[in-house]
């Protein structure tokens, strides 16, 4: 069976809208998705990156027109749901941290899709530790073991590890796909993804 390595950060609203298309690629073609959590700042800070919305602030039309796509994209898939987050950009680093050990635990997935929903249609900011708590508790999901899990050194070291690992690949931001030793980069690229599949 083959994989797509999907280099994720739940801070990226680009990370979101490709989750469910990314899901019906996997299903279509028999493949699975590998969730590799990665610190989108770190990866901004080793390959001098900067937010599309920042970096593009200066060009005219430019984040107008990136705003035009992404309402082309939500059209396309059904994504009618999706609601820019208002703490937006937020820190990640916890939820990532967590998602890495509810991905020891077996309940990775089940992590990602319930923080995707409560982040960006929901309105989640991830600084309430009562409301994360809440999302936890909603999904079923074992929170004292999570929260365990995510300040442990290891984890801790593999969320550095994977962020270093991605830039050494050649990953500049999110989302960032890896299928039979591709990249691609961007929601864009998910035709070409299924086409290689």
């Amino acid at each position: 069976m083959k994989t797509i390595e999907f280099i994720f950060d739940f801070v990226s609203p680009n990370g979101y809208l490709v989750w469910r298309p990314l899901q019906e690629i996997a299903a279509r073609k028999g493949a699975t998705i590998t969730l590799v959590p990665t610190l989108l700042g770190g990866m901004h800070k080793l390959t001098g990156n900067a937010p599309p919305f920042l970096r593009d602030a200066e060009i005219k039309g430019k984040n107008a027109y990136a705003q035009l796509e992404m309402q082309r994209f939500i059209t396309r898939h059904g994504l009618t749901r999706f609601r820019m987050n208002p703490a937006f950009p937020f820190r990640s680093v916890e939820l990532l941290r967590m998602l890495l050990a509810a991905i020891d635990l077996g309940c990775g997935e089940a992590f990602a899709e319930a923080f995707l929903r409560a982040i960006w249609e929901e309105g989640l900011d991830p600084a309430d530790s009562a409301a994360v708590d809440a999302v936890i508790a909603a999904a079923g999901l074992p929170a004292a073991a999570l929260a365990e899990g995510a300040q442990s050194a290891p984890v801790k070291d593999r969320l550095a590890a994977n962020t270093q690992a991605a830039v050494e690949r050649g990953a500049f931001g999110i989302p960032t796909f890896f299928v039979e030793g591709e990249m691609f980069f961007g929601k864009e690229r998910l035709g070409q993804i299924e086409e290689l599949l």
